[in-house]
């Protein structure tokens, strides 16, 4: 369970890295845009737009990459944020979902659980 939980820490770093992408390119095309001169919608209105977008951008992207850091150093509080993010993120088809779901899998593993919580790893059963 170690790996599953090293390597979902490394997808969220990079699902939240593509948000924060996403947000800066949200923020660039709407400045862009309202740059251009005779456009039919307000400039003003067009940077409100950008902003307003990046930053929701931003915040979806934040939380999962400190997160997903927390769940590569085994934090607990890491385990909760990113159990609370996982069910936020399964509508966010494909990726959201298939991630939300794999986190869940993993995160509430009750191997998972005693190696968040400091507990004694379980031996492995001969022959695996």
């Amino acid at each position: 369970m170690k790996d599953h939980v090293k390597v979902l820490g490394f997808l969220w770093v990079i699902f939240g890295a593509f948000c924060l992408g996403l947000a800066l390119l949200a923020f660039l095309v709407f400045f862009g845009v309202a740059q251009i001169p005779n456009v039919d919608i307000e400039p003003g209105v067009l940077r409100l737009i950008g902003i307003i977008a990046s930053s929701f951008l931003g915040l979806i992207g934040l939380p999962q990459i400190i997160g997903g850091l927390g769940l590569i150093q085994h934090k607990e509080w890491a385990r909760i944020l990113m159990l609370v993010i996982s069910f936020i993120s399964l509508p966010h088809v494909p990726f959201g979902t298939a991630l939300g779901v794999y986190s869940m899998i993993v995160l509430f593993n009750p191997e998972t659980v005693r190696l968040f919580q400091g507990g004694p790893p379980t031996a492995a059963a001969p022959g695996k």
